[in-house]
């Protein structure tokens, strides 16, 4: 069996429950195009200075780790579209949106 490893920056976002609109919030998602979304990847939450993506040491993390139920709610390709946009490769979570993951593996972001 052959195996693949990933090496990268993890992001710990010690969070469960969180749904497409908390990763890419509606009025975000007005340019039709998959690339331009970097800077509105957890858009609300990036307003308060100490959320975990505007700290330094994550400014180039490649690998997201976070809790159950990661990415449920609409079908938002925006939400995958900026997270890659971010820089992320990877995604760890213990459960994820069924939409999401379908989505996520389509647009090269492992779930």
């Amino acid at each position: 069996m052959d195996r693949y490893y990933f090496r990268g920056r993890i992001m710990p976002l010690v969070k469960n429950n969180i749904d497409t609109d908390q990763i890419m919030p509606a009025r975000f998602c007005y340019k039709p195009t998959r690339r331009g979304h970097d800077q509105s990847v957890f858009g609300d939450w990036r307003e308060d200075p100490d959320f975990i993506i505007n700290h330094p040491d994550y400014q180039r993390a490649t690998i997201l780790v976070t809790g159950r139920e990661f990415a449920t709610g609409s079908s938002r390709e925006f939400a995958v579209w900026g997270l890659k946009d971010w820089g992320f490769k990877v995604v760890i979570a213990p459960s994820f949106g069924d939409i999401f993951y379908k989505n996520a593996a389509i647009n090269d972001l492992l779930p």
